[in-house]
């Protein structure tokens, strides 16, 4: 007897580009993966039954969703909607929470906690806890900021970022900087390592065995680092790493160092210096912007994984742990992606800054308008 005719099932670009997208995603709910990898087999001609052993599943799910989706294509994979438990607090009191959070403090703090919220509105923790992550509310979390006051701001910008998405050719770009006065310190005791049911613990005071200076120039392409240590960073030291750094990079290169307005980098000694090489090309990033420059980026990544939690008893043992975090950074190099142009990073400044002016203007016109006036 012969089996039940199967719905013909054909997918366009666009579908099968999708479907494939939705299953080879890590991201990718698994079960929304399972979804688009049963069409894709059903797509390619295979039966039920065969679809459902090769992916490890049942032929009624097979099934299910090959009608699902001759039936509504794409939209048949997504999950119908689903009653639930009907919610139990009002959009009034959702708003509410909302405004007081953005709008208002408590008497004895600077921002709001959760408790406090709790308390002030009404609802439970969880549900303050809910409402704040839902609209991407963190009161307890706060950023620095500083706009540039550089008059070539824009210029300095289209400058060091072209250099980032369209490097010249037959050049090297290396991003400079130094981190002066890296502490080499110990704590007062002994550290409690890490165990079970318990973090690592370890004293709030430390003594300080000493300081080093690290100077570095990140190559954009391949993120191979030029560095050196010195005792100060003053320009005689800088004018020793510059030596370094022509005598690591290939005479027939030209070489585009991005570097930031620190004083040693605009001595008499240093101008003098680029000056009796053409091939070097100098390019600052603006005032307050060494967010620009790449070599920040690797910088964070030494404190955040060696410095910050790292007992260093001595400048050598400090020097050896950096070199080591070098040595496995060269190991595996994976060059720092800029991924926005000029304008995009412009347009987003120019948002913040009419944020920041709108802000200042708000008090005075309030009390204009409570003056009569």
């Amino acid at each position: 007897m012969a089996g039940r005719q199967l719905a013909p099932l054909i997918l366009s670009d666009e579908e099968r580009a999708e479907l494939e997208a939705l299953a080879s995603r890590r991201k990718t709910a698994q079960a929304l993966a399972l979804r688009a990898r049963i069409v894709l087999a059903c797509a390619e001609g295979a039966q039920n039954k065969e679809v459902a052993a090769k992916l490890g599943t049942v032929e009624l799910t097979v099934g299910k969703w090959r009608r699902r989706f001759v039936r509504d294509r794409m939209d048949g994979l997504r999950d119908e909607s689903r009653s639930g438990a009907p919610r139990t607090i009002e959009d009034r009191r959702i708003e509410e929470v909302i405004v007081k959070t953005l709008e208002s403090q408590p008497r004895n703090a600077t921002h709001w906690s959760s408790r406090d919220m709790a308390k002030e509105s009404g609802l439970s923790v969880s549900s303050v806890q809910r409402i704040w992550r839902a609209f991407g509310l963190q009161p307890h979390l706060i950023e620095t900021f500083k706009l540039s006051t550089d008059p070539n701001f824009v210029a300095k910008v289209r400058d060091v970022v072209g250099l980032y998405v369209a490097p010249p050719q037959h050049a090297v770009v290396l991003c400079v900087d130094e981190k002066a006065q890296i502490q080499a310190l110990d704590r007062t005791q002994p550290v409690l390592p890490m165990r079970p049911g318990q973090v690592e613990r370890r004293t709030h005071d430390y003594r300080r065995h000493g300081t080093t200076s690290l100077f570095a120039a990140l190559n954009v392409k391949t993120s191979e680092l030029i560095t050196q240590f010195h005792h100060r960073h003053r320009s005689t030291e800088f004018r020793q790493f510059l030596d370094a750094v022509e005598a690591a990079v290939p005479r027939h290169l030209d070489v585009h160092l991005i570097m930031d307005n620190y004083g040693t980098h605009k001595t008499p000694l240093i101008r003098n210096w680029f000056a009796k090489r053409p091939r070097f090309h100098v390019h600052f990033t603006p005032t307050y912007g060494s967010w620009l420059n790449l070599v920040e980026r690797w910088f964070a990544e030494l404190t955040n994984k060696q410095l910050r939690r790292g007992v260093h008893r001595s400048v050598p043992q400090l020097k050896a742990a950096i070199r080591e975090f070098i040595a496995v950074h060269h190991s595996n190099q994976k060059p720092f992606v800029w991924t926005k142009s000029a304008d995009e990073i412009l347009a987003s400044i120019a948002r913040f800054a009419q944020r920041t002016l709108d802000l200042q203007a708000a008090p005075l016109i309030a009390r204009t308008t409570r003056s009569g006036h």
